[in-house]
């Protein structure tokens, strides 16, 4: 998740969104067969964060308004449980065994930004771990040992031991952070800082020290990283997406053209394609990670905002904050 998405700043985007433009319903599907999954879900008011539980069966939304956390089912694409949370609530990450959700907490952009650690099972919270303020963007290590967030107004990251369920580090960056992203050998957090110019700050997991940062042309908001570490994909505030050596900080080719407002940004399992939700013209840019080119636009309902893939790469789930509903496209 960014600064850009809804969360942070939701009343100075809503008029400049689409509202009209409703879904249409799915074909009914003939007597004799069983109906076909909808291809949209209804979540409750303003969703925002999304996340996949790590044995790809329910994806986990952050419905802001609403003050919930909803779980969906992948294969019914229904909503089969949830549980209340802080309105306040904007990003959810699932611990690799699933049996915790950390949901970021802004507590209404006060400084005292909080992380809330809830169990999956029984939908109880179960720690409160407070961070800088702020925080828009949350991710697990590999490993399930660490939690890093985003800390946006605080200019830093702040460091959990998911173990001790402390808070063991808070690291100075100097730049807004807007999203983060592990490298999926747990070494490398890379974050995306929108300022002029923008950077992608690189920490060492191991140390804790920042251990470079790239200068990023257009204010970046959001970013991934391939499954083979190799290379990111930044998205930014000007409507394309660069792509990064991950070693050595080097942009490489052009800039690529997507839609109006990228901020979310998710590549597949097997690192083909590159998804990215383009908030302010209502569709998913798809990228062909070989050519660097947009091979299809997707049109979304009315304020996409975050985005998770499906194992098999064959379905996302986009949350729509002002359709209070989460999107499947299939691919």
């Amino acid at each position: 998740m960014s600064i850009l998405t809804f969360r942070v700043v939701r009343f100075a985007l809503a008029a400049l969104l689409a509202l009209a433009g409703a879904l249409v319903a799915p074909a009914t599907a003939a007597p004799d067969t069983a109906p076909a999954p909808p291809t949209t879900v209804q979540v409750g008011e303003s969703p925002d964060g999304i996340a996949l539980a790590p044995d790809g069966r329910h994806v986990y939304v952050v419905v802001t308004e609403t003050g919930r956390l909803a779980v969906i089912d992948t294969s019914t694409r229904t909503v089969v449980g949830g549980f209340g949370v802080s309105k306040d609530a904007g990003d959810v990450a699932i611990t690799p065994d699933g049996r915790h959700a950390y949901v970021t907490d802004d507590t209404t952009f006060s400084v005292n930004g909080a992380v809330n650690v809830y169990s999956t099972s029984t939908g109880k919270r179960t720690d409160t771990i407070g961070v800088g303020e702020v925080p828009v963007s949350i991710a697990i290590t590999p490993d399930g040992r660490h939690a890093y967030v985003a800390d946006t107004w605080s200019g830093s990251v702040a460091v959990i031991d998911t173990v001790t369920g402390t808070r063991t580090d808070e690291i100075k960056l100097g730049r807004n952070p807007v999203d983060l992203a592990i490298s999926p050998d747990g070494r490398r957090v890379y974050v995306a800082g929108f300022g002029d110019p923008g950077s992608v700050s690189v920490i060492d997991t191991a140390t804790g020290k920042v251990v470079g940062r790239y200068d990023i042309d257009n204010l970046p908001t959001g970013l991934a990283v391939t499954p083979d570490g190799r290379h990111l994909y930044v998205t930014d505030r000007f409507g394309t997406v660069q792509v990064v050596d991950a070693t050595t900080g080097k942009v490489i080719g052009s800039p690529i053209a997507v839609g109006e407002g990228p901020a979310a940004v998710v590549v597949s399992a097997d690192g083909r394609r590159a998804y990215v939700v383009n908030q302010l013209s209502n569709g998913v840019s798809v990228i062909d990670t070989g050519t660097n080119a947009v091979v299809d636009t997707v049109p979304t309902g009315p304020g996409p905002s975050s985005i998770v893939l499906t194992r098999d790469g064959h379905h996302a789930f986009v949350t729509l904050y002002y359709s209070d509903s989460v999107q499947v496209l299939d691919f």
